[in-house]
């Protein structure tokens, strides 16, 4: 039995070997009044003893022996960490692309949103509804971008692509380098419809359409790639000849505007000559039907008439046909009045 002394006896559980008083089966506690640890306590641990120890080696670590504030220290950090880093939020003119461990997961929309805590999740922001623009060509003639247009001329243009994403996922994950996709798909379209038209409808009247041809042509070839991205407008911003020919190409375009101005004001002036003279056989066809009524009477109004424009600035006296009295002008008979009253109050005076 564990109980029993060395002696064999067994004095009960907690008996000595002498059959004495009760023993504590561990053995004997200290001693008192010397001895060391020698004496009973050979056989048994010391626990006084091993706590001290065990506190001299906690004392022995980093921190000391107190190492509860670190570990509260360490769970706050903890939870700071993945309170900031498990949510975000996107804005309205964004979209949030969520990627775990460079894997894509998911696309938010605006608003407050959670996620696992970084680096596991990362968040991509993307702005969706900003407007980008790419300049291709120059429009001070530093440098060129020379095509062949369908009359086989050559034209220095300049233009400004006008995009925004469209599918983040896509502008993202589907091309390395996007703004230089778009600028290559952009000039292939340009110059695929600048070889099907001529230099003065590329210079001129079909710019705009041009434009539009092109913007359509390159979303339709963005769209086959997957690129995610809206093609708005294309402008363009200059179309010449290149700057080696540009003085005589402008002389060349000033002398067809100069010819198609004199034609412009010839076929001005045929117009009005035309109008006049279908206004004057208007009235002649007029003035004939009333002939056919009264031959005699128009014929002499139209002789009186002819006769006016004629001698319209000279003096004159008109007389009628014989047999008519002739009428004088209003001072001629006033003049001719006075003489003859004068006539009569003299002759009254000499005959009282």
């Amino acid at each position: 039995m564990p109980w029993q002394n060395n002696n064999g006896g067994s004095g009960g559980p907690w008996g000595s070997g002498d059959g004495g008083g009760p023993r504590n089966p561990w053995g004997s506690g200290p001693q008192r009044g010397g001895g060391g640890s020698g004496g009973g306590n050979k056989g048994g641990p010391d626990f006084d003893e091993f706590i001290r120890r065990s506190q001299e080696r906690l004392r022995a670590l980093p921190g000391g022996g107190n190492r509860t504030p670190w570990l509260y220290i360490l769970l706050g950090a903890l939870g700071l960490w993945i309170l900031f880093t498990s949510f975000y939020r996107v804005d309205a003119q964004e979209r949030g692309v969520v990627v775990r461990f460079g894997k894509y997961v998911e696309t938010t929309g605006p608003g407050l949103h959670m996620k696992m805590p970084a680096p596991i999740d990362t968040v991509i922001k993307p702005k969706v509804e900003a407007v980008s623009t790419i300049d291709i060509g120059a429009s001070d003639g530093a440098t060129e971008n020379l095509m062949l247009t369908g009359d086989q001329n050559i034209i220095d243009i300049a233009y400004t692509v006008r995009w925004k994403i469209k599918d983040p996922e896509q502008f993202l994950f589907q091309f390395a380098e996007p703004e230089d996709t778009i600028r290559e798909v952009g000039e292939s379209a340009m110059r695929a419809e600048i070889s099907a038209a001529s230099l003065n409808a590329a210079i001129g009247p079909q710019r705009a359409q041009i434009a539009e041809q092109v913007r359509i042509r390159m979303q339709e070839l963005l769209d086959s790639y997957r690129s995610g991205v809206d093609v708005l407008g294309v402008d363009i911003k200059q179309a010449d000849p290149p700057a080696a020919v540009d003085a005589a190409f402008k002389d060349v375009s000033a002398a067809q505007q100069n010819a198609q101005a004199y034609l412009n004001q010839a076929r001005a002036y045929s117009q009005q000559l035309i109008a006049q003279a279908q206004g004057e056989a208007a009235a002649f066809d007029a003035v004939y039907a009333q002939y056919r009524l009264a031959p005699e009477v128009t014929r002499k109004r139209m002789y009186l008439e002819t006769m006016e424009g004629v001698l319209s600035k000279v003096d004159k006296t008109i007389v009628d046909a014989p047999g008519v009295a002739s009428y004088l002008p209003l001072s001629e008979i006033q003049r001719r009045a006075a003489q003859g009253n004068a006539g009569a109050a003299q002759q009254q005076a000499t005959n009282p």
